[in-house]
């Protein structure tokens, strides 16, 4: 997956594309990594409000890509723009070569074979789960429609269910069933708006892995929106990270974490505080925690301000350390301990420790600094 919005850290290397081979072969890899959606410097707007600005992605066939941001960044309007329920005031969109959006073409939603599973299910009430699942095989014979509901509902684990009606299951069944009823008529894309948001979070978690088995199974081509950064981490397999309509970031879970291009997907991203600190010769950082070696050079000169991005993993508690900090929070979260720690200098940091030490509020503990990615940004 590609984005032209996606900004990089200083001096990380760009992605280069992997050589293609001659044949038959090389023909089918390349129709494999094709990409089945392209979002090419889309713009929309409500009025005078300009909700998406100039955003751009591909997704290559069979990935599950995410849109992540909080509420008002513009995911739900980039997802609808590619159903086909929102019009484009420029770029376009490409579904499987074919331009269905663009500032002058609009192609119906029921034109694009994608299929889209909403956040409150809109399964219909007065049809069982079967009639449900098969709304949209219009063009199926008889026989062909039940032999693809039987299985897509067996598919997603509801093998039998047919005759029951959406009032009869729990939220996590319905949710079940709108998924196979986006899947039934096999689209090019399936489209998932917030899908788990009205669920309890055992079921969330537990369900984003299952239907992320399910869509992998099937080869299919997803894109996710969500504000919660754990359910797109359990389903995607590249992420955009979006704020004010534009994407920040575009990468794996673990870039997102770890590298961060900007100070908003460091603060999104997981948890972690920015510490202040100064560039020293040799491109080394002087933090009150200690010295440390960013990941890239800085482009700044000796002596410059820079903000230290640090995790509460970075954090090791360790009695022998001479660095001591004071206990002033900490919240059990069965395995580990998230404590809030301040330093000698007042500032704090988050340290994430093993339940079996704990510690009083106000108690001094010794602590080390272990960062193998220092980002830093200038202050």
């Amino acid at each position: 997956m590609r984005t032209d919005s996606y900004s990089r850290l200083p001096g990380a290397q760009a992605r280069s594309r992997p050589a293609t081979r001659a044949g038959a072969a090389g023909a089918a890899d390349s129709a494999a990594n094709a990409a089945v959606i392209e979002v090419d410097h889309i713009r929309h707007a409500f009025g005078r409000h300009a909700v998406v600005k100039g955003l751009s992605f591909s997704v290559p066939r069979g990935n599950v890509a995410c849109l992540l941001g909080p509420s008002g960044c513009g995911k739900t309007t980039v997802l609808r723009a590619i159903a086909g329920f929102e019009p484009l005031q420029d770029g376009r969109i490409v579904l499987d070569g074919q331009t269905v959006s663009s500032s002058g073409l609009m192609l119906a939603p029921e034109q694009r074979r994608i299929g889209m599973v909403f956040q409150d299910y809109a399964l219909f009430p007065h049809l069982d789960v079967a009639g449900n699942v098969g709304f949209g095989l219009t063009q199926a014979s008889r026989a062909e429609r039940t032999a693809r509901v039987d299985e897509v509902l067996k598919l997603v684990g509801l093998a039998g269910a047919g005759p029951r009606y959406p009032h009869e299951l729990s939220g996590g069944q319905q949710q079940r069933v709108a998924l196979a009823r986006a899947m039934a008529p096999r689209p090019e894309l399936l489209l998932l708006d917030e899908p788990f948001s009205n669920l309890d979070v055992d079921l969330r978690e537990r369900l984003s892995l299952e239907v992320r088995a399910i869509l992998k199974a099937q080869g299919t081509t997803a894109i996710l929106v969500t504000h919660d950064q754990y359910e797109a981490f359990a389903m995607a397999d590249e992420i955009g990270v979006m704020h004010d309509g534009v994407i920040e970031q575009w990468g794996s879970a673990h870039d997102l974490y770890h590298r961060p291009a900007s100070r908003f997907v460091a603060g999104f991203i997981g948890q972690g505080v920015l510490m202040r600190g100064r560039l020293r010769a040799g491109s080394g950082i002087d933090l009150e925690l200690g010295l440390l070696r960013p990941i890239a050079p800085l482009a700044l000169p000796e002596g410059a301000a820079v903000d230290v991005l640090v995790r509460p993993d970075d954090i090791i508690h360790d009695d022998a350390s001479p660095m001591r900090a004071e206990v002033v929070h900490k919240a059990f979260r069965g395995a580990e301990i998230l404590y809030t720690l301040r330093l000698a200098s007042g500032g704090r940091v988050l340290a994430l420790v093993p339940s079996h030490h704990n510690h009083a509020v106000g108690e001094l503990i010794g602590i080390r600094v272990e960062i193998e990615d220092v980002v830093a940004f200038a202050a």
